[in-house]
């Protein structure tokens, strides 16, 4: 890939996931390593991806300290630690498309699930162990395969329909834990060439406005609608993974 297609790419892919992760809980997170994949393999797009991430999560967590929840993230995390060990330990053995396909159908699926519930007027769930468990697994594989983690972390957390800050906060927490346990894994992979560190430098410093941006922008917007547009992400995410990979 030359310089000006990274940047072509690179730069829409960061700054949509800085605004996703600064202000809707990374309802559009998913979208960077498959507009990457476009010009380069999934793994590199992934590897190049990685740091940017950690620095986005690391900016929104002074905006979001101490505002998490804690009941779901005692049961998440492990679940997360799993999930990207399974992924780990299959790097290279199961198909990257394939995996994007069921991801981008699940996603779907749970939007039209969503849409029937929301007629039917069903009350906040809670947390649970079990479902928080398995989804926060899925989310923990799915982020080191193709930082996808987004949308089995979204079927868990959005029907609780917890408080918009308090939704974003989660997030930013557990995403910040399992970017930086999967640092580990990708570096012993060699996963970080000085060719893709050099382009996670590159794009780095545009991910910090947007999760700023992304910020002001969930500032501005109600609770209502705050849920339209993180649903509205998940359905997004879940059809460009299908397409993307069909």
């Amino acid at each position: 890939m030359s310089l000006v297609e990274l940047f072509l790419l690179g730069v829409p892919a960061v700054l949509l996931t800085g605004i996703s992760k600064g202000g809707f809980g990374g309802a559009l997170g998913g979208i960077a390593v498959p507009l990457l994949a476009l010009n380069m393999p999934p793994t590199q797009a992934a590897a190049i991806m990685l740091p940017i991430l950690c620095i986005a999560d690391i900016t929104g967590l002074r905006r979001f300290r101490g505002k998490w929840d804690i009941s779901n993230l005692q049961i998440m995390l492990p679940g997360a630690l799993v999930g990207v060990l399974i992924g780990a330990l299959s790097f290279g053995a199961l198909s990257e498309r394939l995996i994007a396909l069921l991801m981008g159908g699940i996603a779907i699926i749970f939007f039209c699930l969503n849409v029937w519930a929301a007629r039917h007027t069903l009350a906040p769930a809670n947390p649970h162990v079990g479902k928080g468990t398995l989804y926060s697994g899925l989310a923990g594989f799915t982020s080191f395969v193709a930082h996808a983690g987004g949308p089995p972390l979204m079927m868990y957390l959005l029907p609780q329909q917890m408080d918009k800050v308090r939704y974003v906060a989660t997030t930013n927490v557990f995403f910040l834990l399992t970017n930086a346990i999967k640092v580990v894994p990708y570096a012993l992979l060699g996963q970080f060439s000085v060719t893709n560190l050099g382009a996670s430098m590159a794009l780095a410093p545009i991910v910090i406005p947007g999760v700023w941006l992304g910020i002001w922008l969930q500032s501005r917007v109600n609770q209502k609608w705050f849920y339209r547009i993180a649903w509205f992400g998940l359905l997004v995410t879940g059809l460009q993974l299908v397409i993307q990979n069909l």
